[in-house]
């Protein structure tokens, strides 16, 4: 444990950083599932419609610093292809 009170404040509030950094990871997650799953049901419009949100997500999670910008792009350019792949 730290003696100094500055690093002893910094560990509380990246503990609070990594709860809520691993639950906008997690709805990440499933957000892509969600596309994958209408994906997988050939459903095109439900598929176009999760990649949307998803990109949203991915998006706002860049711009908090939960990802990596680059990340989500390699993520969005990878369930977009995904939704496109579905014929009709």
């Amino acid at each position: 444990m730290a003696n100094i009170k500055s690093q002893k404040k910094r560990i509380l509030t990246n503990e609070k950083a990594r709860i809520s950094n691993k639950g906008t990871k997690s709805a990440l997650k499933t957000a892509v599932k969600h596309v994958a799953e209408a994906v997988k049901a050939g459903d095109k419009t439900a598929a176009v419609a999760a990649a949307e949100q998803a990109s949203r997500a991915l998006d706002k999670a860049a711009s908090k610093g939960v990802i990596h910008k680059n990340q989500a792009a390699n993520r969005k350019s990878g369930i977009v292809k995904q939704a496109n792949s579905i014929e009709g």
